[in-house]
C-alpha cells in the first residue's frame, strides 16, 4: 500500500490507507458531523440510500495553528465556510458508504469509503469517481490524502498542521505524479 492515490482510470483515484483506530471509531469521523468536521467537513448525513449528504467545509477550523503559506487564487473561494450536498448511492454500517459529490457546475461525482477492521488498526480505501479532468483529478488526490493525515494525527492526539500548508505541497506531488 503507498501513501499516495493511485489513477484507476482516467477519472477515478483512489487512496488507501491504515488509520491508527477501531472500524467503528472510524465510521463516526465518517458519519458523524461533530467528528468528521475535526478533519474534513461539519453537516448533517441521513444514512440511507437517497438520504442528504451536507458537507460544510472551513479549513481554518482543522488546526488550531495559523496559516502560514499563500493560498492561489484559485483556491480562495475555499477558505472561508463552501457547502457540499450529495445523496447516499449505497452504505453497509461499517464497511461502506458512498455518495455524490456535486461541486460548482461540474457534473456530480462520486466518493466511496471503504473500511476493513485489521486487529486494532482499520483499512480506510477511499475511490473517488467520474472526475473530469486531470486538474480536478489532481487536486482532489491532494485534498483526500490532506484530510485523511489531518484524520490520522486526530486519531493519534495529534494536533494537525494548517489544511493549506499540507495540501498544497500534495498538489503539486500529484502533479509531477499523475499523468
Amino acid at each position: 500500500m503507498t501513501e499516495f492515490a493511485t489513477l484507476l482510470e482516467p477519472g477515478t483515484a483512489r487512496l488507501e490507507r491504515m488509520l491508527p483506530a477501531s472500524i467503528e471509531q472510524v465510521w463516526g469521523y465518517l458519519t458523524e458531523s461533530e467528528k468528521r468536521g475535526k478533519w474534513l467537513a461539519t453537516g448533517d448525513m441521513d444514512l440511507r440510500v437517497g438520504g442528504v449528504v451536507e458537507h460544510v467545509f472551513d479549513h481554518r477550523t482543522l488546526s488550531p495553528h495559523p496559516e502560514t503559506i499563500e493560498i492561489p487564487d484559485k483556491y480562495k473561494k475555499h477558505c472561508g465556510i463552501t457547502k457540499m450536498i450529495g445523496h447516499i448511492t449505497a452504505i453497509e454500517p461499517p464497511r461502506l458508504l458512498a455518495y455524490t459529490w456535486a461541486e460548482g457546475e461540474a457534473p456530480d461525482s462520486e466518493v466511496t469509503f471503504e473500511l476493513t477492521a485489521m486487529g486494532d488498526m482499520t483499512k480506510l480505501v477511499i475511490t473517488h469517481r467520474k472526475l473530469p479532468d486531470r486538474e480536478t483529478t489532481i487536486g482532489v488526490c491532494g485534498g483526500w490524502h490532506g484530510h485523511v493525515d489531518i484524520m490520522i494525527a486526530v486519531l493519534k492526539g495529534e494536533t494537525p498542521k494548517p489544511f493549506w500548508s499540507i495540501f498544497l505541497p500534495l498538489e503539486a506531488e500529484y502533479e509531477k505524479r499523475l499523468p
